[in-house]
C-alpha cells in the first residue's frame, strides 16, 4: 500500500543513522525531477580515526567519496541525501532489508524483508537453501511479473553475470543489451550491478519501436529512466551513446547471435553474455551439403541435424571469439526443463590471440563441414 513520502523517507533516515546499518543505495529519479547526483551509496566504515558512514556519490561524470563523523555531521548528510528526488532508496540493516520506491503521484511504495545474510528457520532451510542474487521482493517483479519460472531465469542469468565479471568494476559501468525484448533481464541486471555499488548506464536495443516505448515506461515506473534507457533499431546499426563494457545478447534468433557478437568484438567490450536462439544458418548448409565421412548419420535425419547444427555453430562461434582476443566459456544458461535454450557462451577480453592449435581446430572445422559461419562474415 502506498504511504506518504515523508513518512517513508523518515524511517530510511533512522535506518541509515542507525548502528546495524550495513548499506544503502540511492538511484532513479522521480517524475519531473532530477537529483544533483545520479546516485549515492552510504556504508559504515571503520578508518584509524575511528567509524564514520561513508558516503560515494556519483555525478554521472566521476564519483565522490567522504567520510562523515556519527552524530550531527552524519545527520546533516544523510538529511541533504534525503532531500534529493532520488526515485529509489534501497537499505540494507543486520535487521532487516527495506525498499522504497517512489511513484508518479509522489506517494512511497515500501517493501521490506529479512536480511540476505540472515538465515532462515530450521523448518525453512531446504527451500532456502539458495538466496537469490536479486531479492524475489524488488520492485521489478511488481512490474513484470514474479512467477517462479521467471525468478529462476533471472537468477540463473545473475548468477553467470557475476562469474564473468571481477569482483572490482569500473564505474561507470557501461552495458548495451542487443535485442532485448521486454528488456526483463535488461532491468535485472542493471538492479543487480547497481546493488553493487557502482554507477551503472545501460542502453537496450531493440528493432520493434513499440518495444522501446514500452521499456522506456517500465524505466519509469521503476525509477531508473536516467540510468536505463533504450532505443529503437538493428543490432548493426542503432545507436549507443557510448561504447559499453559490457555486451549482453539474450535469446537472439538466429545469425542476430552472430551480429551482436560482431558488434561486441568491434567495440571490443570487456565482457560479453550471449544465449543463442535458433540456428537455421548453419543447419540450411548442412542440409545442401556432403557430410564428411563417417559423419553421415548427423546430417541425415533432420532433428539430428538441427541437433548438430546447435553444437557446431555456437562451437565455431567460441572459435572466432578466441581468435579476436577473447577467453570463451560455454555453459549451462538455466536447466534445460525450463528452456530448451540453455546455452550460455561467456566471453572475456583478454587480447591474448588464438593458439595455433586452436586457429588449426577451426580451419579443419569448416573445411570439413564445408561451412561459411556467418560471424566470421561479418567479422571479414
Amino acid at each position: 500500500m502506498p504511504q506518504p513520502l515523508d513518512q517513508a523517507l523518515a524511517e530510511v533516515r533512522e535506518l541509515l543513522l542507525a548502528p546495524g546499518l550495513t548499506r544503502a543505495v540511492a538511484a532513479g529519479r522521480r517524475r519531473g525531477q532530477t537529483p544533483s547526483v545520479t546516485r549515492a551509496q552510504i556504508r559504515p566504515v571503520t578508518l584509524k580515526s575511528g567509524p564514520r558512514l561513508q558516503i560515494v556519490t556519483d555525478d554521472g561524470a566521476r564519483p565522490f567519496t567522504r567520510n562523515v563523523s556519527p552524530g550531527d555531521e552524519a545527520a546533516a548528510a544523510v538529511d541533504e541525501l534525503l532531500a534529493e528526488p532520488f526515485g529509489n532508496w534501497h537499505v540494507e540493516t543486520t535487521a532487516a532489508t527495506v525498499q522504497v520506491r517512489i511513484t508518479k503521484k509522489g506517494d512511497a511504495q515500501l517493501h521490506r524483508s529479512a536480511p540476505v545474510t540472515t538465515a532462515p528457520p530450521a523448518a525453512q532451510q531446504h527451500d532456502r537453501a539458495k538466496q537469490w542474487l536479486l531479492d524475489p521482493g524488488d520492485p521489478l517483479f511488481d512490474v513484470i511479473g514474479g512467477t517462479a519460472a521467471k525468478r529462476r531465469q533471472i537468477d540463473a542469468f545473475l548468477r553467470a553475470l557475476a562469474a564473468t565479471l571481477p569482483e572490482e568494476l569500473p564505474t561507470p559501468l557501461r552495458v548495451v543489451d542487443l535485442g532485448c525484448g521486454n528488456a526483463y533481464l535488461t532491468f535485472a541486471a542493471y538492479r543487480y550491478l547497481a546493488g553493487r555499488g557502482v554507477s551503472v548506464q545501460v542502453v537496450g536495443v531493440d528493432v520493434r519501436e513499440d518495444q522501446r516505448v514500452r521499456n522506456s515506461a517500465v524505466a519509469e515506473r521503476l525509477g531508473c529512466a536516467a540510468d536505463v534507457t533504450f532505443v529503437a533499431g538493428t543490432i548493426e546499426a542503432a545507436e549507443v551513446p557510448f561504447t559499453p563494457d559490457l555486451v549482453l545478447a539474450l535469446h537472439a534468433c538466429d545469425t542476430a547471435t552472430d551480429q551482436a557478437l560482431a558488434r561486441a568484438v568491434r567495440w571490443e567490450a570487456r565482457w560479453v553474455l550471449a544465449a543463442p536462439c535458433c540456428h537455421h544458418d548453419i543447419a540450411a548448409q548442412l542440409k545442401g551439403g556432403a557430410s564428411p565421412t563417417p559423419y553421415g548419420e548427423f546430417t541425415r535425419h533432420a532433428i539430428l541435424r538441427e541437433r548438430f547444427a546447435d553444437v557446431l555453430t555456437d562451437s565455431l562461434r567460441a572459435g572466432l571469439l578466441r581468435q579476436h582476443g577473447y577467453r570463451v566459456d560455454v555453459v549451462e544458461f538455466i536447466d534445460s526443463a525450463h528452456t530448451p535454450r540453455n546455452l550460455l557462451l561467456r566471453a572475456r577480453r583478454t587480447g591474448a590471440p588464438a593458439t595455433a592449435d586452436q586457429r588449426a581446430e577451426y580451419s579443419a572445422l569448416i573445411e570439413q563441414w564445408q561451412v561459411k559461419p556467418a560471424l566470421a562474415v561479418m567479422l571479414s
